[in-house]
C-alpha cells in the first residue's frame, strides 16, 4: 500500500475514475442482463458526486455473456449513458478467447487511456474483486479502491491468494464510501 502522503497527493489531481458493474455499483457478482440489473441505494449518489467534482466516470466491465449471445453490448452502453458515465468500456469476450481487455488484463484501461489522453497513474479503478479489477489496476499503475460488495469480502478472505501480490490502496463498504475516500470527503 502507497503511503497516505502519496495518496492524498494523487487524489488531489485525479482524471478519471473507472468503476466496475457487477458487485460494485449493483447486482450480486454474477450477471444480470441490463433490463434486469438494479443500482445499489447509493451508487447512483456515489456516481452523481464524482461528475460534480469534475472527474470523468468510466464503466470497466467483463462481460462474457455478450459473447454467448445472451445480450449485446449496446444494452451495456445504454445503461452506463442512463447512470451518467462518460463512456463504457466492456470486454465481451470469454475467459478461453485470447484477447487484451479481459481483465485482469489492462487492455480496456490502455484503450482508454490513448483515447482521452490520460496518465492512468492518475486514475482510480473502483472494484469488487481482487484478480481482476485490482490487478488490471495495478498493471497499469493505478489507484486501487476494493469495495466489500458483490465479490469484494470474498477477495479479502477465501480468495485473497490469487492477488496476494496486489494491495489495495483503500478498502470501503461500498461505492459511496469509495467515491467520498477519491475526492477526499471523509
Amino acid at each position: 500500500m502507497n503511503d497516505s502522503k502519496t495518496i492524498k497527493d494523487l487524489r488531489t489531481k485525479i482524471e478519471a475514475v473507472f468503476i466496475d458493474r457487477d458487485g460494485t455499483i449493483g447486482g450480486t457478482g454474477h450477471f444480470i442482463h441490463p433490463k434486469d440489473f438494479i443500482l445499489y441505494r447509493n451508487a447512483q449518489e456515489a456516481i452523481n458526486l464524482l461528475k460534480q467534482a469534475g472527474i470523468k466516470v468510466y464503466a470497466l466491465t467483463n462481460q462474457h455473456r455478450i459473447s454467448k449471445g445472451e445480450a449485446e453490448i449496446v444494452d451495456f452502453v445504454k445503461q452506463f449513458e442512463a447512470f451518467g458515465f462518460d463512456q463504457s468500456y466492456i470486454c465481451p469476450h470469454s475467459s478461453t478467447e485470447n484477447c487484451n481487455c479481459r481483465k485482469p488484463n489492462p487492455g480496456m484501461l490502455l484503450e482508454a487511456s490513448a483515447e482521452h489522453h490520460l496518465n492512468l497513474k492518475n486514475c482510480v479503478v473502483i472494484g469488487d474483486s481482487g484478480d481482476t479489477d485490482m490487478l488490471a489496476a495495478h498493471a497499469v499503475g493505478a489507484l486501487k479502491v476494493l469495495v466489500l460488495t458483490g465479490w469484494g469480502r470474498g477477495s479479502m478472505t477465501q480468495y485473497r491468494n490469487v492477488w496476494i501480490d496486489t494491495e489495495p490502496d483503500f478498502v470501503a463498504e461500498d461505492i459511496l464510501e469509495a467515491v467520498k475516500w477519491i475526492i477526499n470527503e471523509e
